[in-house]
């Protein structure tokens, strides 16, 4: 079962595909460290420029940044109490006060050194757990593959958190557009209004591009950052491997961290904020000085940080093997499989079987991701990726807007192109506004066409007889499981209330 994962390892150590992860986690690290930027933007930036590099190569580039702006969202944490990512802010709760204290040097040195053990594990989780996995998915015929399909987005909608009723709009608004363009068994046009550029469907990488990247530009040229932080241009820290000795007090936290972030990883409908708030309030419960806690108390950055990176890789555990982000912060996870889909690599129960090379691959560069956040983010964020707080807003959203022009229109070489992914950016930027999620558009993009193929499939097979999706036990239970997805929290909801009203009366 692990075989091919040993036979990948030598490919992942040629020139090209290290360099790639090394890359990678340098530039996330500083899209990290940028207040407003975020991995799912940088990704999405990143694909079109990918086409004409290998699968393995244009993987490492993306999981160098998963891992790296995982990271780096510590950096403004600590040092301007301004979490450069959503899972960052536990980190400021203990981070900032380090730095006022004349700490942040270390403070840094000791979320880079959490992040790195947050990211191995969760990477080791991974290669142990999917493998597996992935057995028992090959197993899967049409109509299970169909159920998987369904169970995917409805765990999406119902378990991001928020509307339902936003979630279930998005997600039709990606099945929508994925059946743009010729149908895929008798060939007629599907709602391309006479456009000869919609015949072969619209490229998810303008969609991901539209809605991930405009948006958080626009609001990144709207908004003026003010902060009343640390000066970071004279932050000052000794080598990081003098202070690891002091860390080495930490591992009970980085152990328990570990944990709970892979397990909040894995389930729908957790995140990298939940595992790095429930892990630091673990943490804390745990000490023997809690009443240090929130004053400038390094295990609670340590505790944090490791927590929001153990989720990283282990949310692509069922998002390899089933089609299906495991975090509710979806965002990163379903851009992560708009890259795959890119490459000619289909998420879901075969990707095992036809690219073991290249998805074993994956997984190494993502080890190799988590300890290159030592060696270059212990060495460098403390000097250069911190002064890049001090950058122009309105210069770096200009240059990102550039990128994204280019990179679209290198796509096809035409400008049609361009003003589907404005379009589909204006739609992200009012989706966003009204609070409409994000992440089930990509995944009724990736999966709609998906469960679309497998169901007429199944239907073929059976002769139009439709009790052929509920014909097995393996089918039932993905019934089952949708259904408990789509009823589960409706009835939490009405149960909470009517605890609410209890407690009124």
């Amino acid at each position: 079962m692990y075989s091919d994962l040993l036979n990948a390892l030598p490919e992942v150590l040629g020139l090209s595909n290290f360099l790639a992860v090394i890359i990678g986690v340098i530039a996330g690290i500083v899209v990290g460290a940028m207040p407003g930027l975020s991995a799912t933007m940088a990704i999405s930036v990143l694909v079109p420029f990918t086409f004409g590099l290998e699968p393995l190569v244009a993987l490492g580039l993306m999981a160098g940044i998963y891992n790296g702006a995982m990271y780096g969202g510590a950096i403004p944490a600590v040092l301007l109490r301004i979490p450069g990512t959503p899972a960052a802010v536990a980190t400021t709760f203990d981070g900032y006060p380090m730095a006022q204290k004349g700490e942040g040097g270390y403070a840094l040195q000791v979320a880079v050194v959490s992040s790195a053990v947050g990211g191995i594990a969760s990477a080791f989780a991974l290669m142990l757990l999917a493998p597996p996995l992935s057995k028992v998915t090959l197993l899967f015929g049409p109509s299970e593959v169909f159920w998987v399909a369904v169970f995917g987005l409805a765990s999406i909608i119902f378990l991001l958190g928020g509307n339902p009723i936003k979630g279930l709009i998005s997600a039709c608004f990606g099945v929508f557009v994925s059946v743009i363009g010729s149908d895929p068994i008798f060939g007629t046009d599907r709602y391309t209004s006479g456009q000869l550029e919609l015949l072969d469907g619209i490229s998810i990488v303008i969609l991901l591009v539209g809605l991930y990247a405009l948006p958080p530009v626009i609001d990144l040229l709207e908004t003026p950052l003010k902060t009343d932080g640390v000066n970071s241009s004279k932050l000052g820290t000794e080598p990081i491997w003098k202070t690891l000795p002091r860390m080495g007090r930490f591992w009970k936290t980085w152990l328990r961290s570990s944990f709970i972030g892979i397990w909040i990883g894995i389930l729908p409908g957790a995140g990298g904020s939940m595992a790095a708030f429930m892990s630091y309030n673990e943490a804390r419960r745990a000490s023997r000085t809690p009443e240090t806690w929130g004053e400038g108390e390094p295990e609670g950055v340590a505790a944090s940080e490791t927590a929001n990176n153990a989720d990283t890789a282990s949310a692509l555990i069922p998002a390899l093997t089933l089609g299906i982000p495991g975090t509710a912060v979806a965002a990163v996870a379903a851009v992560m499989l708009g890259g795959l889909l890119v490459h000619g690599l289909q998420p879901g129960p075969m990707l095992f079987r036809e690219n073991p090379d290249v998805v074993f691959g994956f997984m190494w560069q993502f080890l190799f991701g988590a300890i290159l956040l030592i060696l270059l983010g212990g060495s460098l964020a403390t000097n250069s990726f911190a002064r890049l707080l001090n950058l122009p807003r309105p210069l770096l959203g200009s240059v990102i807007i550039v990128l994204m022009l280019i990179g679209v229109y290198s796509i096809h070489g035409r400008m049609f192109d361009v003003y589907l992914m404005l379009g589909f950016g204006a739609i992200g930027w009012v989706m966003d506004k009204l609070k409409f999620p994000l992440p089930p558009v990509v995944l009724g993009l990736i999966l709609g066409g998906f469960a679309e193929e497998n169901l007429r499939l199944a239907l073929r097979i059976g002769r139009g007889d439709w009790t052929v999706l509920f014909a097995n036990t393996t089918s039932l239970v993905l019934v089952a499981l949708t259904v408990a997805v789509v009823v589960g929290p409706m009835v939490k909801r009405r149960l909470a209330k009517r605890d609410l009203r209890t407690k009124e009366t």
